[in-house]
């Protein structure tokens, strides 16, 4: 299996970031907090955002090499809404809202696909255009 290098040296940055969400989980329609994460990290790496997208939503924009030109697209999509159940694990990012739960690992979602964010905003050797889709709900 090939490793991606700068996917690697950022695990422990991708970990923390899945462990800070894992320990605020939204419920649908309300993941306001961790939109904010997901905007502030896209926006650090220079990838545009378009935010409020299905209430809470966050699309970021990444072109390749031709700067989109060849028309080609794809979308790479995370759910990142929390469930309505009582945590009762006991590490330290555990959640810390009464009856809200990432147990669906939609936290384990966003923060894999911001890694990919990271990837594709340093090496844009691709033509065409990604979206990056963190969808509510």
């Amino acid at each position: 299996m090939n490793v991606i290098d700068s996917i690697v040296t950022q695990a422990a940055s991708i970990a923390a970031v899945r462990k800070d969400i894992h320990a605020h989980p939204e419920l649908c329609f309300e993941e306001v907090r961790t939109a904010d994460v997901v905007a502030q990290k896209l926006t650090e790496w220079g990838i545009p955002i378009h935010r409020g997208l299905g209430k809470t939503g966050v699309v970021g924009i990444v072109k390749g090499r031709d700067g989109g030109a060849s028309g080609r697209a794809i979308g790479l999509r995370a759910d990142m809404d929390a469930l309505p159940m009582q945590e009762f694990n006991t590490f330290a990012h555990a959640s810390k809202h009464q009856g809200k739960m990432h147990a669906c690992g939609h936290d384990g979602h966003v923060a894999m696909l911001l890694a990919a964010a990271q990837h594709f905003a340093k090496h844009r050797n691709f033509d065409g255009t990604v979206y990056l889709i963190f969808q509510p709900a």
